[in-house]
């Protein structure tokens, strides 16, 4: 028998990371300046205050309108997730609370607020791909020097995906798991007869 978590685990997990997530924003919105640095490991882990008004790691959409409706909807689906997976073993559905509750801790940030507040600033390793062509396409390649500026919300979410991947990679897909149990139920077995 696999073990699943309960609703009412499910639900600790999204309050208490929604809670640490807007705890900690709060927290660098009070006692730091838009901007401000503080250096915690020297050049490599600091505490800097910034402000994303746009979707993760900086992108834009510069209709608002269309922007929220994005982000509606991809919470949407993320419930719809939780709840179509609801049977699945807790790792899976682990994954899905982290990434319900980040998803709500910047949504939220981006209706009361307009923007995202992120704080955790890294200097990893820099990413360097430089342009190149296949197959007739050209390809401009990609920089990054320094890491985007991040918060709980953020980690969650990136927790949570690795957490599916790893599931997917070691007891593939569930979704395909659950439409497969669906479509060989003892309802659809009536129907055929």
């Amino acid at each position: 028998m696999t073990k699943k978590l309960s609703a009412l685990h499910i639900s600790l997990i999204i309050v208490g990371v929604l809670i640490l997530d807007q705890v900690t924003k709060y927290i660098t919105k009070t006692y730091m300046e838009l901007g401000q640095s503080i250096h915690i490991i020297g050049n490599f882990f600091r505490l800097t205050y910034v402000e994303n008004p746009g979707m993760a790691f900086g992108l834009r959409i510069e209709n608002n309108f269309v922007f929220l409706l994005l982000s509606l909807i991809a919470a949407a689906l993320v419930f719809y997730y939780l709840y179509k997976l609801r049977n699945e073993s807790w790792p899976l559905q682990l994954a899905i609370s982290l990434i319900a509750s980040g998803a709500i801790g910047n949504l939220s940030d981006r209706f009361i607020r307009g923007s995202v507040v992120d704080f955790f600033d890294f200097e990893f390793f820099d990413i360097s791909i430089p342009a190149f062509k296949l197959l007739g396409f050209d390809f401009s390649g990609y920089y990054m020097t320094r890491w985007p500026v991040f918060n709980i919300a953020d980690m969650a979410v990136s927790c949570g995906m690795i957490i599916i991947f790893a599931f997917i990679l070691l007891k593939g897909d569930p979704l395909r798991e659950t439409s497969k149990e669906s479509s060989e139920s003892p309802e659809s077995a009536s129907h055929a007869g």
